[in-house]
């Protein structure tokens, strides 16, 4: 089963990707800040990783940076999900480092269909 970790501050949005990735059939666990994010990937392999970018602490871009420097890491797809949905914010978190970018508010439809590239990986 593909294991997840999902880093975001917002109670309400926390809750929507958890429920949207459990119903695909994703094993979730879960951070509310880059620093415990971080710790969680440092103590166990997650398959991919949905990282919110404005976080309190350590944004998402560090905490996906530390992350993806760790071993076994390098290749793990990342999911940049984000309130930045201006002009170029795609190219700046594809260029940062991400895998995928997911502006919110987050479409349902989109963010299920993106998520099953990932499934079973």
């Amino acid at each position: 089963m593909t294991k997840v970790l999902v880093v975001e501050d917002n109670d309400t949005n926390l809750e929507l990707v958890v429920e949207l990735l459990t119903s695909c059939g994703f094993t979730v666990d879960t951070a509310v800040n880059g620093e415990e994010g971080v710790k969680k990937a440092e103590n166990k392999v997650y398959d991919l990783i949905v990282m919110d970018i404005e976080l309190p602490g350590m944004d998402g871009v560090d905490a996906t940076r530390i992350i993806k420097s760790l071993p076994g890491y390098e290749n793990t797809p990342t999911i940049a999900l984000t309130a930045y949905a201006m002009k170029g914010d795609r190219e700046r978190f594809l260029a940062a480092g991400f895998n995928e970018y997911i502006p919110k508010p987050i479409y349902i439809a989109d963010f299920t269909k993106m998520l099953k590239k990932y499934k079973g990986i």
